[in-house]
């Protein structure tokens, strides 16, 4: 594939924009459609000089070529959009989560065997500095056996974020807090330390009654399949602004405590005979105005897509740890009903 790979985007909110953004500045990167079912008056999407379409079924018969469609669209619709990306032949990259549940995700993975077509799920905090070392740190066993992991996600979500005709907040098409908000973070947890058993939670609604179908708040905690325990503590409801993301690792031979609104610093590294490298910047969160999300790491991921599609990489976020993440969710909120 020595030409241009071509893209279109499902779904033009503040990400599925990012998703344009980055094809377009990668000289690699052709962006050939962008399909949205709101007006396209009312996307800001002017200054992309490409076919607009109202859903991806228009898109798919309109014969335009396109090698890789990327999902950004609300969480509900991921799945079934995906599947008809993979169903028609194309590569497609998959904003979080992958799907709502683990049989739809299982579902995308099969046909994309089936079709023998990549499907790429983002997960762009494994690209922040903060997140290669502390990978590095493990891998290379330095920390030694992990005893501790603690993850806090106090994160701020109001009526500026849940607005009654936005699908956030909605059961059918969010998922929930986990979905939505820290997916990324279980992510991490998962590319770090493994699976998880013994599941134990609670969970609350504060503050987000009138404006969501499901909890705000909650406590987890589980052991690690690979040893060592660790809980997982998250909630939307913090007044005004985001307060913070850590991560904590109680191992062996140290501990270490990453941290910043994004998990962006390494606040903490105390570790036998071992002296904390310099890391590079991590890039700035994406800033939607009146809230704040994660590390803005959209470009790695396309890099990624065309290095892997050009055969010159392997995919660093595929679609098995997508499904990781999902059945962790899933089994997670599983102990709602117990």
């Amino acid at each position: 594939m020595s030409e241009k790979i071509k893209f279109a985007v499902v779904g033009c909110g503040h990400i599925g924009k990012r998703h344009a953004e980055m094809i377009t500045r990668n000289e690699e990167c052709e962006l050939v459609a962008l399909i949205d079912v709101a007006e396209k008056s009312s996307l800001n999407i002017d200054n992309y000089n490409v076919p607009f379409f109202k859903s991806l079924d228009d898109f798919l018969n309109s014969g335009l070529e396109v090698d890789v469609i990327n999902i950004a669209s609300p969480n509900g619709f991921h799945f079934e959009q995906a599947y008809k990306a993979i169903d028609a032949g194309k590569h497609v990259v998959v904003e979080k989560p992958m799907a709502l549940n683990k049989q739809h995700a299982e579902k995308l993975i099969f046909q994309a065997l089936h079709k023998h077509k990549q499907v790429f799920a983002v997960m762009q905090n494994r690209y922040s500095p903060p997140s290669v070392w502390i990978k590095e740190m493990i891998e290379s066993g330095k920390l030694g056996k992990i005893y501790m992991v603690q993850l806090n996600c106090y994160w701020n979500r109001d009526n500026r974020y849940y607005k009654p005709e936005s699908w956030h907040g909605k059961k059918e098409l969010d998922g929930g807090t986990l979905f939505t908000q820290f997916s990324h973070f279980i992510d991490i947890m998962y590319w770090l330390f493994g699976d998880i058993t013994n599941i134990q939670a609670k969970f609350e609604d504060f503050n987000h009654k009138d404006l969501t179908d499901f909890e705000d708040s909650g406590f987890v905690n589980f052991d690690f399949v690979n040893g060592g325990m660790g809980s997982l503590n998250y909630s939307t409801s913090v007044w005004n602004q985001n307060l913070e993301s850590s991560m904590t690792i109680i191992a062996e031979n140290g501990a270490v405590k990453i941290g910043g609104q994004y998990m962006d610093k390494v606040e903490a590294c105390n570790v036998k005979d071992y002296v904390m490298p310099e890391l590079a910047p991590t890039n700035p969160g994406n800033d939607y105005g009146a809230y704040k999300g994660s590390a803005a790491n959209h470009h790695y991921i396309i890099e990624n897509v065309v290095d892997v599609l050009k055969g010159r990489n392997s995919i660093t976020t595929n679609a098995l740890e997508g499904l990781k993440v999902v059945d962790i969710i899933e089994r997670i909120y599983a102990k709602k009903n117990n």
